[in-house]
């Protein structure tokens, strides 16, 4: 255990006061009732296995900060850092602001924010490794950075920002409420350095002396509802009916009839193409979710199309070109899960991404894919390789060559569907649309569709023959695929229009900021769409060129779709400030050279 100062202040301890039993989600207090086992259990902090003996140990707490006392002072920010010994471009608590009205009546609301220890974390449910615990100590959410493999899952789903993932490190960390400093009664580092009075800490759902309101809203902070998070507020000075971030998101603040809701705030309405703002760190995943879609819909079409009396290849009449095609699928799928894994911050531990089935979609997600991936190789080897046909008795390959075909084509299916799952986040509202679905599914049959095309035009090639054309079975799941995807991004667009906040200045950043990309995307499904119908009528050297127009025009698409899809999300971050945890000062630090020097806090992507 920690030895408290000689003479410590009695500011720095935490308040033993009265509570109520359950807070105003119905939660109770207390963590687990008395005679549990988990109870009298040691937290081994630093390999000390001593229990503390704080009299709440058992109950959840909470930060309380009063946002009309906050200086800015950044006090908060220095003693976390120092007591956790954070790297210069990772900071568990920070501090940032909101600004409004006109001078000489000008206001600035500062907001310190670090992990909230919800009582919902979502941040625990997402995370594949189970690097998360919530304990009955104190209600502390903590993550092991030893067990973490770097995905950065929970930094999309925490709607606080408050898991880091550092790149040079390739794990996340984040706010352990200094349970250390608990134990003996002490008060978090960060709120016993407060200098104003506005951060503090205690039992939640009680306040600290001389304060009246225990809200959960202030402005700038996302909807409480995601994730119950155990902070509390107070703001009873009037502000401005409108407040604005000083970071680059492209958001600001609008009173209604309770409080300051998110909008879209006006920036310039020009359309630029901006293609080095379109690449982003998530580009892996760009090719790691294309290329899965265009496997499991070639495997899905190539094996369901004889129940449709259609012979596309077979190892009969293609002895060469049907098991290349399955083992070159297998290729692009392995290049895919290679790619993926590379992603991650330590690609080393892959294997922990099944640890957490029960709750996470990336879990279930990496479950499917094996799945597919072991089933089609299964199948391959059974249908794809006559020699080893031959050796086993009687119809036993056929009988094999039926099972693992059905179960990749089936497990490829749920693969996609848990795959649009990780998507689906209250925090990134941009995303959390069902357009998701109907692009993952309709990049299936596209660019299923498309690989098996091309096949079927280069083996009638090779063999002397001339283009006669795209069959319908494939042409018009290429158009099907299309027309589902067109339909999903008109109504995505049409309901980000009719919303507000993040998710409406996602659409406004795709119409303006990528305006002319996202105009090409659209403009090329159509024309895509259209060639696509037109392949099954179409043969000779026309056909051909129609062909390769049509399949350049899905490609192109397919890319610069999914590619806007990881750039133009808008997270439920708090605000940031000027320099600090703004995205536009970021990418001037990078271009420049000022991310070099430490005191700039600026990350180098290390991966």
């Amino acid at each position: 255990m920690i030895e408290p100062r000689p003479n410590e202040q009695t500011y720095a301890y935490v308040p033993d006061v009265s509570h109520p039993a359950e807070n105003r989600y119905g939660q109770s207090v207390e963590t687990v009732p008395p005679g549990d086992p988990l109870r009298g259990q040691s937290l081994n902090i630093n390999g000390d296995a001593g229990i503390g003996a704080n009299p709440n140990r058992y109950k959840q707490h909470g930060f309380y900060f009063t946002a009309d006392n906050c200086i800015g002072c950044h006090a908060c920010e220095a003693a976390c850092a120092e007591k956790n010994d954070t790297p210069p471009h990772l900071a568990f608590r920070s501090v940032g602001y909101l600004e409004g009205g006109t001078w000489p009546a000008y206001a600035r609301l500062n907001i310190s924010m670090a992990c909230n220890h919800c009582d919902n974390p979502v941040c625990l449910k997402g995370c594949p490794t189970r690097a998360y615990t919530k304990f009955a100590e104190y209600g502390a959410v903590l993550q092991d950075p030893d067990i973490c493999f770097g995905c950065g899952y929970c930094t999309w789903v925490c709607p606080y920002n408050a898991p880091q993932l550092d790149p040079h490190a390739g794990h996340v960390s984040k706010c352990n409420m200094c349970i250390d400093r608990l134990e003996v009664g002490l008060k978090p580092a960060c709120a016993a350095a407060c200098l104003g009075g506005a951060l503090d800490f205690g039992i939640i759902e009680t306040a600290p002396a001389n304060r009246v309101q225990v809200e959960t809203r202030i402005p700038g902070f996302p909807d409480p509802a995601i994730t119950h998070p155990n902070i509390r507020f107070q703001q009873a000075k009037r502000l401005p009916r409108e407040l604005t971030r000083t970071d680059s998101m492209p958001l600001r603040y609008v009173r209604t009839d309770a409080d300051h809701r998110p909008a879209v705030a006006e920036r310039d309405s020009a359309r630029a193409w901006n293609w080095k703002r379109l690449s982003t760190r998530e580009n892996p995943l760009v090719v790691f979710t294309l290329l899965s879609q265009a496997v499991i819909g070639a495997v899905a079409l190539l094996f369901l199309a004889p129940f449709f009396g259609i012979e596309l290849l077979s190892p009969s009449t293609h002895p060469i070109a049907y098991p290349a095609l399955l083992f070159g699928l297998i290729g692009f799928e392995t290049f895919a899960l290679v790619l993926s894994t590379l992603h991650l911050g330590r690609p080393h531990r892959f294997y922990r991404a099944f640890n957490n089935l029960r709750w996470s979609p990336v879990s279930r997600e990496v479950a499917g894919i094996a799945m597919f991936y072991n089933l089609l190789g299964a199948y391959a080897f059974v249908s794809g390789v006559p020699a080893l046909a031959r050796l086993l008795p009687g119809d036993t390959a056929a009988t094999l060559a039926e099972i693992t075909g059905w179960g990749a084509v089936l497990a490829g299916l749920a693969a996609l569907w848990f795959m649009h799952r990780i998507y689906r986040i209250p925090a990134r509202p941009f995303w959390n649309h069902w357009q998701v679905l109907t692009s993952f599914y309709g990049s299936m049959l596209t660019l299923g569709a498309f690989v098996l095309a091309l096949v079927h035009a280069v083996v009638a090639l090779a063999a002397g023959e001339s283009f006669a054309g795209v069959p319908a079975y494939l042409a018009w799941p290429m158009v099907a695929g299309l027309l589902l995807e067109g339909a999903g991004l008109w109504f995505h667009a049409r309901d980000l229009r009719r919303g507000d906040g993040e998710a409406a200045a996602s659409h406004a950043e795709q119409t303006t900021t990528f305006g002319y990309v996202y105009w090409a995307r659209n403009a090329l499904l159509g024309l895509a769409a259209v060639g696509a119908a037109a392949l099954t009528s179409t043969s000779g050297a026309l056909g051909l060129a129609l062909w390769l127009g049509v399949g350049a025009a899905i490609v192109a698409a397919a890319v610069l779709g999914r590619m806007l899809f990881y750039a133009l999300v808008i997270p439920t971050t708090l605000p940031g400030a000027f320099f600090w945890r703004n995205r536009a000062f970021e990418q001037h630090a990078r271009e420049t050279g000022l991310a070099a020097l430490p005191q700039a806090g600026i990350a180098t992507h290390a991966h």
